[in-house]
């Protein structure tokens, strides 16, 4: 399957699962495009598969519509409704797309992969690339992930970690988590006298091999 194609197909299934979204959330296009600055035609768009959103429209959509990021590569699970500001959330897209731009720049340089041969490779120009990496226009998710396919670099590089969509897309990954375990382990957890284990498993979960070793030295002499 050649790169353009399998980027056509990316961006066809990624409308499919963006309105999914949507419509679960009662959400209307008008709505989407309001939350983070585009217009409805432009949600169209990206629902018929002829544009896609940049990462960080697409991490603002689903922190505005309640579904895990995860939902875009294939999950189904729909969360929650959260609220939100509309002009935090695109203050937020617009410093997302400069970080982002700066990431690519950087690790396409370490790679010592130029400007115009990453841009070949992907089907865009130069000056397309260029504005990506200025942060001057936001990078299409599936041009994004196939940049990152040539230099070899995960999604989760460039993802959200500090910013309020990312930190709530975590909240949900760690749910997530949660209702995956077994029932006794989640009545386990859920208990507050059990409170205590847990903080302990997490101070011993952050020590060091050496330290933890000593430890285990330690209660067997106590032991014998």
């Amino acid at each position: 399957m050649t790169e353009n194609l399998a980027r056509k197909i990316r961006a066809k299934k990624l409308g499919v699962l963006l309105r999914d979204a949507r419509l679960a959330a009662g959400k209307t296009m008008k709505d989407c495009a309001q939350a983070i600055g585009v217009s409805s035609h432009r949600i169209g768009a990206y629902e018929r598969g002829e544009a896609s959103p940049a990462l960080p429209e697409l991490e603002s959509l689903a922190f505005f519509l309640g579904v895990p990021l995860s939902h875009f590569w294939g999950e189904t699970a729909l969360t929650g409704r959260v609220s939100f500001e509309a002009e935090s959330i695109k203050r937020t897209m617009a410093l997302r797309q400069r970080i982002i731009g700066a990431k690519l720049r950087s690790f396409r340089q370490q790679a010592d992969v130029s400007m115009k041969s990453l841009a070949t490779e992907v089907g865009i120009t130069a000056g397309t690339l260029r504005a990506y990496e200025r942060g001057e226009k936001p990078i299409p998710l599936p041009e994004l992930e196939a940049m990152l396919r040539v230099l070899q670099l995960s999604l989760e590089e460039f993802r959200d970690q500090t910013g309020p969509a990312g930190q709530w897309a975590t909240e949900q990954e760690n749910i997530q988590g949660f209702t995956q375990l077994p029932p006794e382990m989640q009545a386990f957890v859920a208990r507050p006298v059990n409170r205590p284990y847990l903080e302990l498993a997490m101070r011993l979960s952050e020590m060091s091999a050496e330290r933890l070793r000593a430890v285990a030295e330690g209660l067997l002499d106590i032991t014998f």
